[in-house]
């Protein structure tokens, strides 16, 4: 099972619209491609190819596992509940979506929420190797299990290495990744809402340059 977003709670009325494609440079053609995309079977089942959000020049990039029912509906990424809880540990740490970049491994819903498949993942790489090639960004931050390993190349669970920065190259691009819980686990375990809010310092130290491991 994804670590989809608890559907006890209303889709949040002012979610963000789907990207226009106003992506600065290569972005935007990356964008136009990426949204008729036909790679894999997911094309059959989707309602949106959910591509992602933010700044085309952000130091600060999140990526989760795959769009939900709401992204899926809506074409943006990390709305509703889970996208609530990570606007306000942005807000804490005095950043907007509008300052980073948000995405997903994979940009379409695979039914009922299941686990994305090897080929399915195989087919949308590219599209996330080209966001973190053409957006350059100083850190990534992965949320949940599922990205951290895909990212990492690592089985280890997200308890045991988040909050641990490490380098890895994507994209061509060399990189921090900094694992975190999925806004979805903290809202289903509110117990780990302090450990969250200490990685999202942590997190603004790392971006910033203050928080290199030594």
């Amino acid at each position: 099972m994804t670590a989809a977003e608890p559907e006890d709670g209303p889709c949040d009325p002012t979610a963000p619209e789907p990207p226009d494609g106003g992506f600065l440079g290569e972005l935007s053609g990356v964008y136009r491609e990426a949204i008729v995309c036909r790679r894999c079977e997911l094309e059959k089942t989707r309602h949106r190819v959910v591509f992602g959000a933010g700044s085309s020049t952000a130091s600060l990039m999140f990526v989760g596992e795959a769009p939900g029912a709401r992204e899926d509906r809506l074409g943006a990424p990390f709305v509703g509940r889970s996208g609530a809880l990570l606007d306000q540990m942005l807000d804490e740490i005095g950043r907007q979506r509008g300052d980073v970049f948000i995405a997903n491994a994979l940009k379409c819903r695979p039914p009922a929420n299941r686990n994305p498949t090897r080929p399915e993942l195989a087919a949308c790489r590219p599209w996330l190797d080209a966001q973190v090639r053409l957006i350059r960004p100083r850190v990534i931050a992965t949320l949940g299990n599922f990205a951290t390993r895909l990212l990492t190349g690592s089985d280890a669970a997200i308890s045991t290495v988040r909050g641990r920065p490490q380098q890895h190259t994507l994209g061509g691009h060399r990189v921090w990744i900094f694992p975190l819980y999925h806004p979805a686990a903290v809202l289903r375990n509110r117990a780990l809402m302090t450990t969250m809010r200490t990685d999202f310092l942590a997190l603004r130290a790392l971006v910033e340059g203050a928080g290199l491991p030594r």
